[in-house]
């Protein structure tokens, strides 16, 4: 029997997203976990979710929120709503807990494909990859035959066929001799206008790749930010998945 992986990104400290989209990938019989970075950040239960995923995932990459939390760097570059978090974050975890993030690689292989957060040619500068410009500079550093990555929220596989194809996709189905760089989309905080949590099921053997979207507790997520003190924007923004 083959394995089938969950791969989920930017979970964003979103503990009740998380915890539904367990729930469905063991509904689906998945029996492996990987993680494409950004545990933290933005909501408001970062130290729950850190240690769920420490439990759970046979590999993990680190994003950039990941590294901000767990490096003391300045936090000009990012937006003030982002660096308002971070710097929450950093005391809501423990020592042993940011060292674990700063420990994370930034990019890894398994079992034959790679997980990456953001790009694989220069994944410490944290660029995002919109439009298939930005895949195709991608793809030339890409050895295997899929790459799952993170960092903008919104599900989209791009495909090398001679030309990079960028497709939505609910099932994708990937085809020999042919490179794709599949985002994940969001557990935490989808921006792509859809707010349930997102995450992909891939089954190497059957070369099949589904696009999962999972109704979560939004409300006790939104109360939890408020409560915490964390801007009132970040618990707004969920319900409208932007």
């Amino acid at each position: 029997m083959s394995k089938k992986y969950a791969i989920l990104g930017d979970i964003h400290a979103n503990w009740e997203a998380l915890s539904a989209v367990l729930e469905d990938a063991k509904a689906n019989d998945v029996d492996t976990y990987v993680c494409v970075g950004d545990i933290v950040g933005y909501n408001a239960s970062p130290s729950e979710c850190l240690e769920k995923i420490r439990e759970i995932c046979v590999a993990v990459v680190r994003g950039n929120h990941d590294h901000y939390v767990a490096n003391d760097e300045c936090l000009e570059d990012f937006h003030p709503l982002a660096a308002n978090v971070i710097d929450w974050t950093r005391r809501q975890l423990s020592k042993d807990q940011l060292q674990y993030l700063k420990n994370l690689r930034l990019s890894r292989m398994v079992d034959g494909f790679t997980i990456v957060h953001s790009t694989l040619d220069m994944p410490e500068k944290w660029g995002y990859v919109i439009d298939t410009l930005d895949a195709d500079s991608n793809f030339n550093y890409q050895t295997s035959s899929v790459c799952f990555h993170g960092h903008t929220h919104v599900p989209v596989v791009f495909e090398r066929q001679g030309r990079v194809v960028r497709t939505s996709f609910t099932i994708f189905n990937t085809t020999l001799g042919r490179k794709c760089f599949v985002n994940t989309g969001s557990v935490g905080q989808p921006r792509d206008g859809d707010p349930r949590a997102s995450y992909v099921i891939y089954d190497p053997t059957a070369r099949r790749i589904e696009l999962r979207r999972v109704e979560y507790d939004i409300a006790t997520t939104q109360r939890k930010i408020l409560e915490a003190g964390l801007p009132e924007r970040l618990a707004r923004r969920l319900e409208h998945g932007k």
